[in-house]
């Protein structure tokens, strides 16, 4: 938070001041303005602001200067007040005495040649300034442009990676799937299995029965019935066949990927892909500003 500026009479000094007087070198508050004009009616009053600081006042706002500046250092590029050249050098006096002084009229052409100069040369600054702004507003736009397709082919490359993993991966429980079936028992052989004893026992039965009824009168369905108990023997055999297959079966599939390989796999997965700054952008010079300092902006090819 910025700090108020405070009445400089001591009965008002917790009152933000409004006004400063250059002569008197004081602040007053909205109490003491109109009083201290009637007291000293050629002071010229300044608003405080937060620009305060910059109001040229033509008074030294050197600590204990309440003086008019009537003075030029050349040594130092300042105005001064007569106490700035004072010999004796405390209590902030004389900071100047051993400089290059004259007086203002001395340095006036000087200094109106040299606005000339510094004119020119800001003109200049501003449009090289403008150009050099457009130019970086528009390598700003390659940069953004530059990020979003490198996340875009960042985000396919993994997407493919990520599809090439599930398809292995579907692949594999695929493969699981069929050599299971294949290769051991299953909910289907099981069921055919709990229906053979009944089948046994019932082709048993009527083949019995047939052999003790056996006529010639009723030749044809005789021989029909032991064909289809010589059929139901084949399905019985086969499905007998299957189970003991299964039981003797004791083969135990597994999925065991080589240690070494998965680490490396999982040490290239993290490592994939790199992201590296390229030559496309430079920098280049901007002009000297009046300080003569040197600055830099990022420009494209």
């Amino acid at each position: 938070m910025e700090k108020q500026n405070k009445c400089s009479v001591e009965e008002h000094k917790e009152i933000n001041a409004i006004k400063y007087c250059p002569q008197c070198r004081i602040n007053l508050c909205n109490k003491c303005e109109n009083y201290h004009l009637f007291l000293f009616k050629n002071h010229q009053l300044y608003n405080i602001n937060k620009e305060s600081d910059d109001i040229f006042t033509g008074y030294c706002k050197e600590k204990n200067h309440p003086m008019k500046l009537e003075y030029f250092c050349k040594s130092h590029n300042k105005l001064c007040c007569a106490v700035c050249l004072c010999k004796l050098n405390k209590d902030g006096y004389g900071q100047h005495k051993d400089c290059e002084i004259c007086y203002l009229e001395n340095i006036k052409e000087e200094k109106k040649n040299k606005l000339i100069e510094n004119i020119k040369c800001l003109e200049e600054l501003e449009i090289k300034f403008n150009d050099s702004l457009n130019e970086l507003k528009e390598i700003l736009i390659k940069i953004e442009k530059n990020k979003e397709e490198l996340k875009l082919n960042v985000l396919k490359i993994f997407t493919k990676i990520r599809n090439a993993i599930n398809e292995r991966e579907d692949q594999l429980l695929l493969i699981i799937d069929n050599k299971f079936n294949n290769q051991f028992i299953n909910d289907e052989i099981i069921k055919k299995g709990e229906r053979l004893p009944k089948k046994i026992k019932e082709s048993l039965e009527k083949g019995k029965k047939i052999n003790t009824d056996w006529n010639n009168n009723n030749l044809l369905t005789y021989i029909n019935d032991s064909i289809n108990i010589e059929n139901n023997i084949k399905e019985i055999k086969s499905i007998k066949e299957d189970i003991n297959k299964c039981n003797e079966n004791d083969k135990i599939i597994k999925f065991k990927p080589k240690e070494d390989s998965l680490n490396k796999l999982i040490e290239t997965i993290k490592s994939f892909g790199e992201i590296y700054n390229s030559y496309k952008y430079s920098f280049r010079e901007c002009p000297k500003n009046l300080n003569g300092d040197k600055k830099y902006i990022v420009t494209g090819d």
